[in-house]
């Protein structure tokens, strides 16, 4: 069973808190990731980042938007795993590993195709009894959509996701608001480099210009995210690569997480009626733990995250 309840440290019951406070304060010691570089069938690259024990069984981790394999979510959810039975592979969507993407095409909350990519790679690569997955707001959203909608990998087991925009257009909506305007500054700021960066590599192909206008993620996936991914505008995009639909579909044991008061999710992304109808799915909504937060305070420097993770994973 998952863990007990997530009840948070004194003075960190808010949400924007618990969004906050890991990524400007949590340090993670003791992975020592290895890399590996693997192409794509369209002759690009993933970097893909290797926590090892030699362990039977490994877990696949995906990040969030504009995230990638050193963010403290990732390292403490890899270092969890390994002292518990599990090796780690936490992968960089394109463009996210320091380095652009060769392609013109990027990441987005549906490339499902690259994560079953890796997924095939590493299951080649080591003779894995097993296969998890677990994924963060946009990776989160990633692999239900890939276990929901498609036939996934058979190695695959288990599924564990945190803080996921399943309603994508909702989502979108609520990050858009007066009272994210901080989030969605930084965010755009990021996509911006991205696309700068892009610019500099293929300039006939994409541009910049303009780019102040542009205020949230609807103007940024009309201009840029729908086009070059072959959607016909945000709208479309986010109709198509919501994994709310799918999880009725999903036919291994999953677990979803999305606390009551992460300040990304509308009352949309919660799906109740969606897991009751399906046994295989376990959601839990907390009411505190912000956006993939859980903050825990304790000598392992261990959050709550990582121990219902484990905990679900580690079940018969």
């Amino acid at each position: 069973m998952p863990e007990p309840s997530y009840s948070p440290p004194f003075l960190m019951k808010n949400g924007h808190v618990q969004t906050i406070f890991p990524s400007l304060f949590r340090r993670i010691d003791g992975v020592c990731y290895k890399r590996e570089r693997i192409r794509t069938a369209d002759d690009d690259f993933l970097d893909l980042d290797w926590s090892t024990q030699n362990h039977s069984k490994l877990a696949i981790l995906s990040h969030g938007l504009e995230g990638c394999s050193s963010r403290s979510y990732i390292k403490g959810m890899a270092r969890a795993l390994n002292d518990n039975g599990w090796d780690a592979l936490a992968w960089n969507y394109r463009s996210c590993s320091g380095e652009p993407n060769h392609q013109l095409r990027s990441y987005h909350n549906g490339v499902t195709d690259d994560l079953a990519w890796v997924i095939d790679h590493a299951g080649k690569k080591r003779p894995y009894q097993q296969i998890a997955l677990i994924g963060f707001s946009l990776g989160g959203n990633l692999t239900l959509l890939h276990i929901g909608r498609e036939t996934p990998n058979p190695m695959i087991s288990k599924a564990v996701v945190f803080s996921v925009p399943c309603d994508l257009a909702s989502s979108a909506q609520t990050l858009a608001k007066p009272a994210n305007v901080l989030y969605m500054k930084r965010f755009l700021k990021m996509l911006h480099q991205k696309v700068r960066e892009k610019k500099q590599l293929m300039p006939e192909r994409i541009d910049d210009t303009g780019f102040d206008q542009i205020k949230n993620f609807k103007d940024f996936d009309d201009r840029y995210t729908a086009p070059i991914h072959g959607f016909t505008d945000a709208r479309d995009y986010w109709t198509k690569c919501s994994s709310k639909p799918f999880i009725p579909d999903i036919r291994i044991p999953t677990l979803i997480v999305n606390a009551v008061n992460d300040p990304f999710l509308p009352e949309a992304c919660y799906p109740f009626k969606e897991a009751e109808s399906n046994q295989h799915i376990t959601l839990l909504t907390p009411e505190s733990g912000g956006h993939v937060g859980f903050v825990c305070f304790n000598r392992q420097n261990l959050y709550w995250s990582e121990k219902t993770a484990v905990r679900f994973l580690n079940q018969d």
